[in-house]
């Protein structure tokens, strides 16, 4: 009995510093995080470079790097191409989510996440109502996106996390050219930054 009882102070203790430290963040990135994905992020922790995480279970240390690697990636092409704003680590709330799907339709490992079909309905996209993305930008400010679960294939996360961040840095940095790249449906993919 007093293990049990030691154990729900531990997880009580834990649910309430995750939830104060997603309020710090913001409570409206979770919310559109977990209604979007339909999961609960129950793990909250930090890449080695700073990102924040929030996740359905404790992602390995591969996948914390290939985040840090996918955003220095990012940082460095967005200073290519001369802008300065959201270049920190910190900067950024990444959320794993369970992956919808392990493989496309051809078979290949690919986890990702099942979205309303939204602006993409009617087009090739368009799965039937939802559409199949790697990820997802769920708040410009704060920045923060939504991948899938990886566990393997870890390049793959470094690329999303970078594309992600793509459109997050053009929205604090160029909004004319945010506005022409953050909807795919009417073309264009990304690299977006060279």
């Amino acid at each position: 009995m007093k293990l049990l009882f030691s154990l729900l102070i531990v997880s009580t203790i834990f649910t309430a510093g995750l939830v104060q430290s997603v309020s710090g963040q913001s409570r409206g990135a979770l919310r559109s995080a977990e209604r979007i994905s339909g999961d609960r992020f129950t793990v909250a922790l930090r890449t080695p470079r700073g990102a924040r995480i929030y996740a359905v279970s404790r992602p390995n240390a591969a996948m914390l790097n290939a985040i840090d690697r996918g955003l220095t990636d990012l940082f460095a092409a967005a200073r290519r191409n001369g802008y300065s704003r959201l270049l920190n680590y910190s900067d950024y709330t990444v959320f794993i989510a369970k992956p919808d799907r392990q493989k496309n339709a051809d078979g290949n490992y690919s986890p990702d996440l099942a979205v309303g079909a939204g602006q993409y309905a009617g087009t090739d996209y368009d799965k039937g109502g939802y559409i199949y993305a790697a990820g997802m930008v769920i708040s410009n400010s704060p920045a923060a996106f939504l991948i899938a679960e990886h566990r393997s294939d870890l390049s793959r996360v470094a690329d999303i996390v970078r594309f992600e961040g793509e459109h997050l840095v053009l929205y604090h940095n160029d909004r004319r050219r945010y506005s022409q790249t953050a909807d795919h449906s009417r073309g264009g993919g990304h690299p977006i930054l060279q």
